[in-house]
């Protein structure tokens, strides 16, 4: 059996930070490290996504080339990943002519068995900008959860998958300006006919994460609906047919194919051009998908779709998708830099620190929160206080007590094996069930145990009283050091490096973790150091502060450009066909104004009526289910609003907010 791991492509528009490596690179880096570890013919493919309007945005924004761009990111993401321990068999990229030739193929060939074709369709079209925009070029409204900022391919707060027409108040991410419809064509893959081939293949998907599973069965129940898969853009891959000439592939169709060039890369780098077919070709062959959840719809529906009208590539095995890290109980935020970018983290810290807190911390079923003091906590508590003292503990012994001299002693103590065995099988099972998160924490028992088991056999007492007994405990406590140095290593792997240079020992592969002959070999103690140094108060503030320079804050002339006033509510009714929505006549003193407000979940119309209310009076209008709203509600509720915002005394309509 062959085992082909693939990790999202990134963006090369900006750089890693840690919800990136929690959705998907690190689980997936572990999971492979392991797979090796066994012996297991297992690759790990990636590259980074080097089309679509992100690239396009960023160079607009930058004022220089996609290319100069994708060049500039691609090196800092390359880096920052072999930095941080995340191995891959071959990183490539989606900019390369192989991969332009790939995809083409891969069109052409659909195209050509009648799952592609073209249609004359409404497109926005931005007069400012004089551009058709792709669905990325658009943001608005949600019509479904009414998040203010949804893109117009997906709402990235709910996950519905959606149209650029579906969007309340749509307008151009490039110039702000409200766009025009356009009569153009596109082409179209018709997932519609896919449809029952998918629910077949998907009932097949019992061990698959519920996450997965149930949302990609549930879009499937509403159905699916073809899907425009050309743009109008400068920068991609252009579509191989003459009337398409200044069309390109839409970037979900072209990027997961980098899955497919990559690993012909790897196999062109490898000298041995067909060693990817024996991988794409092969049925036995597992294909594991590593994702964060964002991007279920396209790895569990269109991509599986696009693989079985092509016929001859494999289907995905697994897609084990996680959900999504916060940051100090907030929502990551790349635009407003509301982050931990990997690349600063790795000036501050070694990898491992990093890498045990967020695989112990992994959001394999819900949302996970990732706070510096939680960090801290991590470190120096397990990895310092668990970990690196019973090795440095040992080792240190070894040293002072014995001279540097390693025990010759080679009888083993069955509690020892025992607990090495059996944590070393529940670790196995939690792995290949992708149970990433439960498996450090079965490993974390091993140092643990150590630790009670060198207490306990006190070799400090028996030195002098009983020194058979001494090296015997010695012994047994090099053995655990050994398992954990072979166990560990898919998490930890530069802290196994460093035990296996303090003990001058081989690389042992994961079956070997009870071999003992190692012993025999009188292996030199080298120079013995500390592990894990605990991390001061002082080195967590700073980062804190840091993070609290990506919070937006604003000055004194900022906020008064807000016009905040009190209003009173004087007519309130739902909007018809929605729960959430509620249209409000407010008197704001010099005028009435009228407001639609998403606050029908918390309060009921006639409990509003007579309420004084706070105003953002100068905002820009927007119409919200066809109804102009000018202003909007202060209440309180990240995604829902749980109260709003009053005052405790009765104070005239218009008085202003200060």
């Amino acid at each position: 059996m062959k085992i082909l791991v693939t990790s999202a492509l990134p963006y090369a528009n900006g750089d890693i930070h840690l919800g990136h490596l929690a959705g998907c690179y690190l689980p997936a880096d572990i999971y492979v490290r392991y797979q090796k570890s066994r012996k297991r013919d297992c690759i790990h493919i990636c590259g980074t996504d080097e089309h679509g309007v992100p690239i396009i945005i960023a160079a607009l924004e930058k004022k220089c080339s996609p290319k100069e761009v994708i060049d500039y990111y691609y090196e800092r993401i390359k880096k920052a990943f072999e930095d941080f321990g995340i191995i891959f068999d071959n990183f490539s990229r989606t900019s390369l002519p192989l991969h332009h030739k790939i995809s083409q193929d891969f069109f052409l060939k659909i195209y050509q068995d009648g799952y592609i074709y073209k249609k004359e369709m409404s497109q926005f079209y931005c007069e400012s900008c004089q551009l058709f925009l792709a669905d990325r070029y658009i943001y608005g409204i949600c019509p479904f959860c009414h998040n203010q900022k949804a893109r117009g391919d997906q709402c990235e707060l709910c996950g519905r998958w959606l149209e650029p027409f579906q969007l309340i108040s749509p307008k151009c991410k490039i110039c702000n300006s409200s766009p025009i419809e356009k009569k153009t064509f596109h082409y179209f893959f018709a997932l519609s006919r896919l449809q029952e081939k998918l629910r077949e293949w998907l009932s097949t998907k019992d061990f698959w994460k519920d996450n997965v599973k149930k949302f990609s069965l549930g879009l499937l129940n509403q159905g699916l609906e073809d899907r425009a898969i050309s743009r109008d853009l400068p920068w991609g891959v252009r579509i191989p047919l003459e009337e398409a000439k200044d069309k390109v592939l839409y970037v979900w169709f072209d990027a997961p194919i980098g899955y497919i060039s990559s690993t012909v890369e790897w196999a062109e780098k490898n000298n041995k051009g067909d060693l990817w077919k024996e991988y794409w070709l092969n049925s036995d062959t597992r294909l594991i998908h590593f994702i964060g959840k964002d991007n279920i719809i396209f790895h569990a529906l269109i991509w599986p779709a696009m693989l079985i009208a092509h016929g001859d590539y494999i289907l995905p095995y697994n897609i084990p998708a996680n959900e999504f890290l916060n940051l100090e109980g907030r929502k990551l935020s790349t635009s407003e830099n509301w982050a931990v970018w990997l690349i600063d983290y790795l000036k501050e810290f070694p990898p491992d620190m990093l890498r045990y807190t967020l695989a112990v911390n992994l959001p394999e079923t819900n949302d996970i929160d990732f706070t510096w003091k939680d960090f801290q906590t991590k470190v120096n508590n397990e990895l310092a206080d668990i970990l690196g003292n019973f090795v440095n503990r040992v080792l240190l012994f070894i040293k002072r007590s014995l001279k540097g001299k390693i025990p010759e002693d080679l009888e083993l103590d069955n509690k020892v094996l025992e607990t090495i065995k059996e944590i070393k099988t529940k670790v196995e099972n939690l792995i290949e069930n992708f149970e990433i998160k439960n498996g450090i924490k079965e490993l974390m028992k091993l140092p643990s145990f150590g630790n009670q088991y060198f207490d306990h056999e006190a070799p400090w007492q028996t030195l002098k009283s009983n020194f058979k007994k001494c090296e015997k405990t010695i012994t047994n406590c090099l053995i655990l050091i050994k398992s954990i140095e072979v166990l560990f290593r898919p998490y930890l792997p530069f802290t196994c490096e460093k035990i296996r240079n303090f003990l001058n020992l081989k690389k042992f592969e994961w079956d070997d973790v009870l071999e003992k002959e190692f012993l025999l070999s009188k292996p030199i103690l080298k120079e013995v150091e500390i592990l894990f140094n605990k991390i001061p108060e002082e080195k967590i503030e700073l980062q804190l502060k840091k993070l609290k320079g990506g919070k937006m804050e604003i000055t004194i002339e900022d906020f008064k450009k807000l016009d905040l006033r009190v209003g009173r509510v004087l007519n309130c009714e739902r909007v018809k066909g929605s729960d959430k929505l509620l249209v409000l006549e407010i008197d704001i003193g010099k005028e009435l104004r009228q407001i639609v407000a998403g606050i029908g979940n918390t309060y009921e119309p006639k409990d509003l009526i007579g309420k004084n209310v706070i105003v953002i009076c100068n905002l820009q209008p927007a119409k919200i289910k066809g109804i102009e709203s000018n202003g909007m509600l202060l209440a309180v509720g990240e995604e829902r609003a749980i109260a709003i915002l009053t005052t405790d005394k009765d104070v005239p309509p218009g008085s202003i907010v200060r």
